[in-house]
């Protein structure tokens, strides 16, 4: 079976991480041509000397020297900036492109990624919410696979998957964020500010071996 090969943007992050567990346990099925991450240059390093893809980007250029010098001995490609992970990305041998990118910084190379036909393991959400209907017209156009891998999107697709009959609607829970257990009085005088302020909470250190393979 050919192995299918990955870019993986955001790669120190928690799903590029998860994912490259992906690529240890089923070495067979998997190998990395492009990783990225903005800031975390030593974790990147790291996985670069595992892995050792084609292509490695770091988006703050700031960093650039750092994890320029420290692959020099190896055969990687050390770019940097947003417009270096653009071009990675069109890399001809790259099957899948999964974004796992923070914010709308994640639409231009899933844009181009879709572009030269690649099928996309979506985890940036923001792509979609910025430009969701120009990003589905051209997946159509270019009959590539757009797949979620994150959490609650994942979930869905992966329960509407085989389901013969239509769909009417679905509904999603919320936590109640900063708000949760505000009784009406107190709602009335909410702000903006106090709106983003959404606690966080650890979920654990689950795998994405079902949402990758699903690939």
């Amino acid at each position: 079976m050919k192995k299918k090969n990955l870019a993986i943007l955001g790669s120190t992050g928690s799903i590029g991480t998860q994912a490259l567990d992906v690529v240890r346990a089923f070495a067979d099925r998997f190998e990395v041509s492009v990783i990225s991450a903005y800031n975390s240059a030593e974790l990147l390093i790291q996985q670069a000397l595992e892995f050792k893809p084609k292509v490695v980007v770091i988006i703050n250029e700031s960093n650039y020297t750092t994890v320029k010098e420290a692959l020099a001995h190896t055969d990687i490609q050390v770019t940097a900036g947003a417009e270096a992970l653009v071009e990675a990305v069109q890399l001809e041998e790259i099957d899948v492109v999964l974004n796992a990118i923070v914010g709308s910084a994640g639409l231009r190379p899933t844009v181009r990624a879709i572009e030269k036909g690649k099928d996309i393991a979506l985890a940036n959400k923001e792509t979609l919410v910025v430009s969701g209907e120009l990003v589905m017209a051209l997946v159509k156009k270019h009959g590539v696979r757009m797949l979620p891998v994150d959490s609650e999107h994942s979930a869905i697709f992966q329960c509407l998957v085989g389901e013969p009959s239509p769909i009417e609607k679905i509904y999603l829970t919320a936590s109640g964020g900063p708000f949760r257990g505000w009784d009406r009085g107190r709602l009335e005088n909410v702000t903006k500010e106090s709106a983003l302020k959404h606690p966080n909470w650890s979920y654990g250190t689950a795998k994405n071996y079902d949402r990758l393979l699903l690939l």
